[in-house]
């Protein structure tokens, strides 16, 4: 969800959205990680294509994970809802 579309939720809709969005890191970290392994093996199997790709994707997409929630976090203290959010 981008900016505009968390400033057309109502606060309720946003604090179930922040709610369900809760970062994990211990997790991303591990499948990150989990991913990068995968992405050594192929290399080491010379087994370029698809089983490198969809690692390096599912990777960019957990890094982006954090950037989303800080966005969340930003439209939760401008409508002072971040104490009603713990």
């Amino acid at each position: 969800m981008n900016q505009k579309e968390l400033s057309q939720l109502t606060d309720k809709e946003l604090l179930e959205v922040a709610k369900n969005n809760k970062p994990s890191p211990i997790i991303d970290a591990f499948f990150i990680g989990f991913l990068v392994g995968i992405i050594i093996y192929g290399a080491a199997a010379n087994a370029w294509g698809f089983i490198v790709l969809l690692p390096l994707f599912l990777i960019y997409i957990l890094l982006k994970k954090p950037k989303r929630y800080q966005v969340l976090k930003k439209e939760l203290e401008k409508r002072n809802l971040e104490k009603n959010y713990d």
